[in-house]
Formats: C-alpha cells, structure tokens, sequence
C-alpha cells in the first residue's frame, strides 16, 4: 500500500478526518498552561479546570486530545493523575497522554484509566532496549515524542538535551513500530512562529511510521502549509497556545482540514 494510502486508511482508523487536530491540554499544578519553549518558569495560566477546558474542545469538534502532565516530565514521576482521570472518564474522545511516563508500571497505570495512548520520550533515549520491548507488548497504545531543540534530543521535559541528531533516533524509533512517533520543535513551541518545515519534512522522508507535529502553530496558514504533508505520511498537528490565544480557532482549523 502507498504511503498515503496507509496514512489514509488509519485517518479512518483514528477518526476519519485527514488530518488530526489534537487541542494540548497542558498540566502544572493542577492547572493548564502553555510554556515558552519548554520553560517551566515561562509559563502562561489558562484555566484552573482543566476538564472544563478538555471538554469545551471536544464540544467544539475535537476527535482526540493530548494531554501532558509537565510537572511528571521534569521530575520523572506522574504529578496530575487525579486531573488527567477526570479527563479521560468524562470525555467521550480518545485521549493520549504524556510526562514521566519512565516505567511499564506507569504506562499499565494509565492505560488501565482508560488512555487510549502513552506517550514516552525520555526513556526511548535513556532505555531503547526497554521502549522497543514496551511497543510490542502494547501494540497500537504507545506514542514516542521525538522532542528537539534546533534538530538535537531533548529529554527529562525538554529541561536536558541528548546531544544526539533526531533522525539517528527517528530511525531508531522507526523499527519499534509504535503507533505514531510525535514531532516537536522546542525552539518553536509557544511562539506562534510555524512549525519547523525543513526537518519535518526530513523526519517524514526518513521514516515508515505515521507523524504527528508540535510547535509553533500560530495561524491557520501554517496548519494550511501542513495539509499536502499528509501523502507523506503526516497523521496531524497538535495546536496549543493558538487555540488559547485565539491566533486560531478550532472551527477555522477543523474546517480547513475538513476541505482539504
């Protein structure tokens, strides 16, 4: 099957829409935020209901959500579980989450809460060995991020950078076959400057998985720009501070990849 013919049929899978919007739900302090690139101390406060938030983009039409517990991600333990079980027991989309996800006690944790995916990252750098084994025992439920900062590894909440080159370790991924591999450019996360072109395009030519992009979302022209991306294998985009800032609105955005 060609490629675009692949990621089609799992667009149907995922939901039908070509291409996936998945509105961030970011966690700190039983809050959602957005970050500044990554910064914890730059931080902007946006709801102190997180569920509220969670289902007021449903209402609007999202079929997925991803939701980030980034106090887990720095300090390596879950730290909003209560929050992120509210969310996923009372919306009615699939929901994939991520941060501290660091050991397959954690990931059962989740997904016996009902998480239709868990998102690795630290530890597909730390322990490949360990995350390939955890993709073949959770077939179709892992996501590994692939979160870099000007084209090197970040890790542990994008607070440490691996000095390793993304596509040695987009390969690498590649071969563990997990559901989708999550592409985030820290250096445009919250800028609201478009994502980074150049390497998701070399992302997509290097490997076989279905791709979703983060960072920089801040018009609904760049998520234009992402559309002819999907014959390439781009599965979706999740948009954060342009849906909070209102730089975007989700009807515009849904309807825009409705169309396409």
């Amino acid at each position: 099957m060609a490629l675009g013919a692949r990621v089609c049929t799992l667009l149907a899978e995922f939901g039908g829409v070509c291409m996936l919007l998945f509105p961030a739900v970011d966690l700190k302090g039983g809050r959602c935020v957005r970050l500044w690139q990554g910064q914890m101390e730059a931080e902007t406060v946006y709801s102190d209901d997180p569920l509220a938030m969670a289902h007021g983009w449903v209402a609007q039409g999202a079929t997925w959500l991803h939701v980030v517990d980034l106090d887990g991600a720095v300090e390596g333990e879950p730290r909003n579980v209560s929050a992120i079980e509210r969310i996923v027991k009372s919306v009615q989309v699939p929901v994939q989450v991520g941060g501290g996800m660091r050991s397959v006690d954690r990931i059962e944790r989740y997904l016996g809460l009902g998480v239709a995916r868990v998102i690795l990252g630290t530890l597909a750098v730390e322990q490949p060995q360990v995350t390939a084994e955890i993709c073949r025992r959770f077939p179709g439920r892992i996501a590994v991020s692939l979160d870099t900062r000007d084209g090197k590894v970040a890790l542990k909440g994008w607070q440490e950078s691996a000095s390793v080159h993304y596509l040695h370790v987009a390969q690498q991924i590649d071969a563990w076959r997990p559901a989708v591999l999550i592409f985030t450019a820290i250096q445009r996360d919250g800028t609201l400057e478009g994502p980074d072109l150049p390497r998701l395009k070399e992302l997509l030519a290097a490997v076989s998985l279905p791709v979703i992009v983060a960072g920089g979302i801040g018009h609904v022209n760049h998520i234009r720009d992402l559309v002819p991306l999907e014959a390439d294998g781009l599965l979706g985009v999740i948009i954060g501070k342009a849906l909070y800032d209102g730089s975007v609105t989700f009807h515009e955005a849904l309807a825009l990849v409705q169309g396409a």
